[in-house]
């Protein structure tokens, strides 16, 4: 697969943990789903970083976000 959609899927899930997190403490139980959904972002994250043959700064996140977004139109 490709760094840059394991790049765009890793923040996607990252982004989902946050209403997660949000709502287990609200609601005063542990933040098991959050920390899985971190886990799991954080790791897809990182293997694209570490995968890249340049590597990722955050002026090239949103670029690599559009060139997945335009493979599927």
């Amino acid at each position: 697969m490709d760094t840059d959609l394991f790049l765009v899927i890793g923040s996607a899930v990252l982004v989902l943990a946050l209403p997660a997190l949000i709502g287990a403490f609200s609601e005063s139980r542990p933040p098991r789903a959050a920390a899985i959904l971190v886990l799991i972002g954080g790791a897809l994250v990182a293997l694209a970083v570490t995968q890249s043959p340049s590597g990722y700064g955050f002026d090239d996140v949103p670029q690599a976000l559009t060139r997945v977004i335009g493979r599927f139109f």
